[in-house]
């Protein structure tokens, strides 16, 4: 088997000596190159050079982001004979848990820390454990698990500046973003999103909308975070909006995302579940997320479901 490990040097959790680790053990069961990522969007383009190589897999080492990338790279690979990329014909994609959350490895039920992540894909690849996902695209990008537009998308582009200024990633750093956008944005006091679907009666003043590809959104820590539990990666898109942001009415809804048994309902809140497509259009620019990267602002972002469309070792 032919096998290419992408690393991201910057990864949050792995050091260098648990990076050469694991290429020595990656080697002892695969033909491996290894390529490292220099700067944001790279692992899209080593990705996609590994796909039309016809390389059997593509292992990462690092976050969510690097995951997306990844992912978007073998979309849009041309394989052989000049074929559209499908399942069948891509390399399957192995993912080690480097970064500080690792959503999308943890919803395919590896571990949240890299050595035994690292262990179950061992395992994965010696027996030929795949499972084949559908993933999401918003316009021309493709997600694994989530993206935001609204509120959420505006708490991550508040984090991501907390850190480029040096600091850590934290559930508290999270909260504080928060706190500050749930207070100071426009969200809150106008809101200015619509959804709409063929066939169907458009949803209009949307304050903030949440769209998985399956379940859970995220992690605090260990504690997983679900505002659409049925989520799935073999079905369509969830979406979970909220009409209004009032504090006590998004205090009351934000605990149920982490309850076991979570299920937000209420009059100011809108579920949809298993969509195949739906366009989301806003009045005023809002911020956009895909898999928690921050994506800039958008107006208007038309979201499908892409089923079976990779194959992933797990």
């Amino acid at each position: 088997m032919r096998a290419v490990l992408l690393i991201n040097p910057k990864a949050t959790t792995t050091s260098e000596r648990a990076r050469d680790v694991l290429v020595r053990a990656l080697r002892s069961e695969v033909d491996l190159s290894v390529r490292y990522t220099r700067q944001r969007g790279h692992a899209t383009t080593l990705a996609r050079e590994a796909a039309e190589e016809g390389v059997d897999a593509v292992v990462t080492l690092g976050g969510d982001g690097t995951v997306n990338e990844v992912v978007n790279g073998l979309m849009t690979a041309t394989t052989a004979g000049g074929a559209a990329p499908s399942a069948e014909r891509l390399p399957a994609l192995a993912t080690v848990p480097g970064g500080s959350t690792n959503v999308f490895a943890r919803a395919l039920g590896l571990p949240r820390d890299w050595p035994e992540g690292a262990s179950m894909i061992m395992e994965g690849l010696r027996l030929g454990r795949r499972r084949t996902i559908g993933l999401g695209r918003a316009d021309d990008r493709y997600f694994t698990f989530c993206a935001g537009f609204g509120l959420d998308a505006s708490v991550i582009h508040r984090v991501e500046e907390a850190r480029r200024r040096g600091r850590v990633s934290s559930p508290s750093l999270y909260f504080r973003a928060f706190s500050a956008q749930f207070l100071l944005g426009s969200e809150r006091r106008h809101p200015a999103i619509r959804l709409e679907r063929p066939g169907e009666a458009t949803e209009g003043e949307l304050a903030t909308v949440i769209v998985q590809n399956t379940a859970p959104w995220t992690f605090v820590g260990d504690r997983e975070v679900n505002p659409n539990p049925a989520a799935s990666f073999d079905l369509g898109l969830d979406v979970l909006a909220l009409r209004q942001l009032g504090v006590a009415s998004t205090t009351r809804t934000v605990t149920q995302f982490f309850s076991p048994a979570s299920d937000p309902r209420g009059r100011k809140i809108l579920q949809l579940h298993d969509m195949p497509e739906f366009t989301l259009v806003a009045g005023r620019p809002q911020a956009f997320q895909l898999d928690g990267d921050y994506l800039g602002e958008r107006e208007k972002v038309r979201f499908t479901s892409v089923p079976a469309a990779l194959r992933v070792i797990c």
